[in-house]
């Protein structure tokens, strides 16, 4: 697989693993472990949850800055790695929240989160800025061999990132079973069983001070004794809330150990990555007028086509990030979680990024044989296309089933809600679509920041493509909103028309696209 590709394209994709799995970790419990932790809302989790995702990729903007200004990528990277560590080890300490902490606790989390942000922002865009270097040597060496080789290493670079992302991708497939296997463990070791609606209820019977009425009232009765408990009163809610919590605090010990892994093999693999030339004093060459014009001319261009792309995907990301708002929700409330906790289904995403990614591959390289080459942003059109399915499944079962929104579903009779619970399977159908679209959008968006970014910008462009992200985890908490304010079909329904006006809009630009990245 490795083959005909950059030395260190391994030690790079094994240099993140670390990263991804803390952050799928984040990803699969973050909304679950703030609501079921403080009491919040679905909606006020999903904010949190948002602001935080945004920082991650904002910061990367001031990241790629300080890597290009100095010069160090991987100081820098190392750097964020360590920052890092001290986020999810705060984040490791099983503080019980109460209404005497509160005031204090939530803020503490939230700091928590924003130190891991910034780690991230050091970390992310600026090992994607190497890989790209990476392959810029790679493609300069293969020019001296002739025209041929030059053409056959240019096109190793959208496969070579989408090997990266694969990798990469073993940390994430782990992460989600970590949180809810300690839990389940944590909660046993205490004669209790897991719930994933009971600590909900517990906050409504500590918050209503024992006086809880009505359907909420016979739910709890019921649930408690499903749980291992005896009785509904102040000391099991607010035992039960501490025990559930605390075995997702611990699983954060296994980032903080995963983020120092991660160090130790890019300090050691240090020397497979390029170094980016020092400034040294040289001769000034002199261009004309016209010679000058060219060059902004042709800087303009790559700028406008970067600008173009990353207005497109924002929209990808507003979709494709609510599988840690609205699908989280949805695994936890629609779907029969007896046996597989809603955080597990996390997993299901990296697992079609591994098997999925050598089968695309291959798809890609056998249509540039019979000379059909797909260019890159006509694979990322086409992701566009793909995510909208997932959600036209997901409106069409959603409609069959009658689901109403989500507030009205829990306000049910739990044995009502039980009986009309989805099974697994749709979830598997609905991270297949959008994995498939991750895979054409994600990893080839990265190649195709590298492919037009100016050689002294890439750090900053690599940091436009993460800024981008960012502007769509910015609007992923709307999903929460509409998730508790309408029927689940109208929902979803939604995210399929942001998809498809997206996909015609980057169809629109391609063939403009494809002459300033040369694939035309």
């Amino acid at each position: 697989m490795f083959k005909s590709h950059p030395k260190g394209l391994l030690a790079a994709a094994l240099s993140n693993m670390g990263e991804r799995f803390g952050y799928y970790i984040m990803n699969a419990v973050l909304v679950l472990f703030l609501c079921s932790k403080f009491g919040l809302s679905e909606p006020q989790s999903g904010l949190i949850y948002a602001i935080f995702y945004t920082l991650i990729y904002v910061l990367s903007l001031p990241g790629g800055y300080i890597a290009d200004k100095r010069q160090d990528y991987k100081g820098v990277i190392t750097s964020g790695l360590f920052i890092m560590a001290i986020g999810y080890a705060l984040l490791a300490i099983p503080i019980t929240s109460t209404s005497t902490n509160l005031a204090w606790l939530l803020p503490f989390t939230c700091v928590s989160l924003l130190i891991i942000a910034l780690g991230n922002g050091f970390f992310k865009g600026n090992l994607q800025a190497i890989v790209g270097q990476m392959y810029d040597d790679f493609e300069a060496e293969a020019a001296k061999k002739g025209p041929e080789a030059l053409k056959e290493a240019q096109d190793k670079r959208d496969a070579g990132f989408q090997i990266f992302y694969v990798f990469i991708n073993i940390g994430a497939l782990a992460a989600p079973f970590i949180a809810p296997l300690l839990r389940s463990w944590w909660l046993g070791m205490n004669d209790l069983t897991y719930n994933a609606a009971l600590p909900e209820l517990c906050h409504k019977f500590i918050n209503s001070g024992g006086n809880l009425v009505g359907q909420d009232m016979l739910n709890i009765t019921s649930l408690v004794k499903e749980v291992g408990g005896t009785v509904v009163n102040m000391e099991f809610c607010q035992s039960y809330l501490q025990i559930f919590n605390e075995g997702i605090h611990y699983s954060f010990i296994a980032s903080v150990v995963m983020m120092l892994v991660s160090v130790s093999i890019f300090l050691v693999s240090k020397k497979q990555f390029p170094t980016p030339i020092k400034k040294v004093d040289t001769e000034v060459v002199q261009y004309t007028a016209e010679e000058k014009a060219a060059m902004a001319k042709e800087i303009k261009q790559r700028m406008y086509a970067l600008f173009a792309v990353l207005g497109v995907v924002v929209f990808f990301w507003f979709s494709f990030h609510q599988n840690g708002q609205s699908l989280s929700f949805f695994a936890r409330d629609f779907v029969v979680t007896a046996t597989i906790p809603p955080e597990i289904w996390q997993a299901v995403n990296p697992f079609f990024v591994i098997t999925l990614t050598p089968i695309i591959i291959a798809l890609f390289a056998f249509l540039a044989r019979r000379g059909k080459k797909v260019s890159t942003p006509r694979k990322i059109a086409i992701g566009m296309g793909i995510a909208a399915l997932a959600y036209i499944f997901l409106m069409i079962y959603s409609g069959q089933k009658g689901y109403p929104s989500a507030l009205d579903f829990k306000a049910l009779d739990v044995g009502v809600q039980n009986a009309m619970k989805a099974g697994p399977w749709v979830l598997i159908v609905t991270y297949f679509f959008l994995t498939v679209a991750e895979l054409f959008i994600s990893p080839l968006g990265i190649s195709f920041v590298t492919k037009v970014a100016p050689k002294h910008l890439l750090g900053l462009c690599q940091g436009l493509w993460l800024g981008a992200t960012a502007l769509g985890n910015l609007l992923i908490w709307i999903g929460p909103l509409m998730y508790n304010a309408m029927p689940l079909w109208q929902c979803w329904l939604v995210f399929a028309v942001v998809c498809f006006i997206s996909m015609g809009v980057m169809f629109g630009m391609v063939k403009w696209l494809e002459r300033i990245t040369g694939d035309d």
